[in-house]
């Protein structure tokens, strides 16, 4: 039998008892929860520098980020790819795609039980059976198709840029001249297959989405995004007025803030 000690008082007691009765449960509800790897995945006309200064704001506050070199060539190849890559990863993941990765991590989340949420950066959310060439002509203001340079490869399909004069008008206008000129040399292409392929089963329809898009936007129109974030009932969709497709480099704070939010369940 316990010993009453003198020198403890009721409310000790009481106290003591409480926390031997909650046991290993307070200890749980005091550890907090693991901070999900962010997996950013750009899309045509891109590369993975254009995500440095989310990149940025994201390890600052505490996330572990890959960016993710997507290969343009093929929407079931490039996903497969990423899918890979979060199979990797021990732990909970938040998928994050600009424009054609979209599409790429719509694909990517299916079959990998720790991707948590989407989020869509100015990107395509495809229901099956959908393209970026269908989305991207579905409602008017759109001007890529007058932009871009197409160079013929050996397999007969064909490789697209945006023509350099045209780049940041098309592509980044709201960007510092300066940037835009090295993204437009820097730029990687797409090819008329990934742009084509049709999307399988979306899994924005079993995961939580969010949407960013710039209202500027001449790639995907806004109108177009609208749509695509209403029908996936998106838990969270930002408008950017006067953003355009490269709202990733002009508004970095605005995208990892949605990322953050997405990370916290918010």
């Amino acid at each position: 039998m316990r010993k009453f000690h003198p020198g403890l008082s009721l409310a000790a007691l009481s106290l003591a008892a409480v926390l031997a009765l909650a046991g290993p449960a307070v200890v749980r509800a005091a550890t907090p929860r693991e901070k999900p790897t962010i997996v950013l995945v750009h899309g045509a006309f891109a590369d993975s520098s254009g995500w440095n200064g989310v990149v940025t704001r994201l390890n600052r506050d505490g996330y572990h980020v890959v960016a993710a070199a997507n290969a343009l060539r093929a929407l079931n190849s490039d996903a497969e790819t990423v899918s890979a890559l979060v199979k990797s990863i021990p732990g909970p993941v938040i998928l994050v795609g600009h424009s054609y990765g979209g599409e790429v991590i719509t694909e990517a989340a299916n079959g990998n039980g720790n991707v948590e949420a989407l989020v869509y950066v100015a990107g395509f959310l495809p229901e099956a059976g959908e393209s970026a060439l269908s989305l991207s002509g579905k409602f008017p203001g759109g001007t890529l198709a007058t932009a871009l340079a197409p160079v013929v490869l050996p397999d007969g399909d064909e490789d697209f840029y945006i023509q350099p004069a045209k780049f940041r008008d098309q592509f980044a206008a709201d960007v510092p001249a300066a940037t835009a000129a090295l993204m437009a040399a820097t730029q990687r292409p797409v090819t008329g297959r990934a742009l084509s392929d049709m999307a399988g089963a979306p899994s924005w329809k079993r995961l939580p989405s969010y949407v960013i898009y710039g209202s500027a936007d001449r790639n995907i129109p806004a109108q177009t995004q609208r749509f695509m974030a209403e029908r996936a009932g998106a838990r969270k969709t930002v408008a950017v007025e006067g953003a355009s497709h490269a709202l990733m480099v002009s508004h970095p704070d605005k995208v990892a803030a949605l990322i953050e939010d997405a990370a916290s369940g918010r």
